[in-house]
């Protein structure tokens, strides 16, 4: 049973794989199985909280010192599956990524540049000692990445429109096998169908999510979940929101040679998260 949050952090939607118990060695296995055990389990909004309150104390601490021992839990067909948070791995990876996210100025306020030498000497030590480590969650600020789309079709999709203190949910998930059959059929379509100009960039991030998914057991579930951006988003846009159902008609559409479908399926996808993305810079 998931603890409610009585403080709502937003923003931020989330690609979750959750492995079955098999998946770990012992003795983390045994941990894992004792946890789902819980009578209570943290929710998602618990994670970002805590990560975000590192960042209060000066100089702020962006990587926590140990390594978080919480997880999503869930049951695929009655077998139990977990998403190890692994926040320590991620802050590492999120910091990496900030230089092309913020103006320098921004960045050295939030996060002065002698803690982020220090944060990345750390996780080049730490890189020595766990070469093959590889975080269970992505992230994304503000919107949905199109290439998270291609993994799911929209009858896996699950919207449930918030009532009194419940928040709305917006998810989907999938089998693993699913998943990467339609990374490998999108990456077949976009190769054969657009020039390298054109479809470089997304070809490149389709790759990269591939790669990722090969890391975990064949028989994990794969999640997207809206995350904080149900949060807000007005419900009558998550209701109408279909972008996984925009991505596959796009696909579909440049598999059978139809440009001009896939351009306006794109068009549908575009404006949707160009309303969104927006928010970001609103009062």
């Amino acid at each position: 049973m998931a603890q409610a949050s009585s403080v709502t952090v937003p923003y931020a939607a989330y690609l979750r794989v959750y492995e079955p118990l098999a998946a770990f060695p012992e003795p983390e296995r045994g941990h894992w199985a004792r946890y789902a055990g819980r009578e209570r389990l943290p929710t998602a909004q618990d994670e970002l909280r805590r990560s975000l309150a590192d960042l209060l104390p000066t100089p702020p601490v962006p990587v926590p010192v140990h390594e978080s021992g919480d997880a999503f839990v869930t049951e695929v067909d009655g077998v139990v599956c977990v998403c190890p948070w692994r926040t320590r791995l991620r802050g590492w990876l999120a910091l990496e990524e900030l230089p092309g996210l913020f103006p320098e100025p921004m960045l050295d306020a939030a996060l002065p540049p002698l803690v982020r030498r220090q944060a990345a000497a750390d996780f080049e030590r730490w890189l020595e000692r766990h070469p093959d480590a590889r975080p269970w969650i992505r992230s994304s600020a503000w919107h949905v990445p199109v290439r998270w789309f291609a993994l799911f079709t929209d009858e896996e999709r699950e919207y449930r429109k918030g009532e009194g203190e419940a928040a709305p949910v917006l998810r989907y998930r999938t089998p693993m096998a699913q998943a990467r059959r339609r990374v490998a059929r999108a990456l077949k379509t976009l190769r054969e169908q657009l020039d390298a100009e054109v479809g470089g960039p997304l070809v490149e991030s389709l790759v990269d999510v591939g790669r990722w998914l090969e890391e975990f057991h064949p028989r994990s579930l794969v999640e997207l979940d809206y995350g904080g951006l149900v949060h807000v988003l007005p419900q009558e846009h998550l209701a109408e929101d279909h972008s996984a159902a925009d991505v596959a008609e796009g696909i579909a559409a440049l598999r059978a040679g139809d440009g001009a479908g896939a351009g306006e399926a794109y068009g549908r996808l575009t404006e949707r998260w160009r309303v969104v993305r927006e928010l970001q810079f609103a009062n």
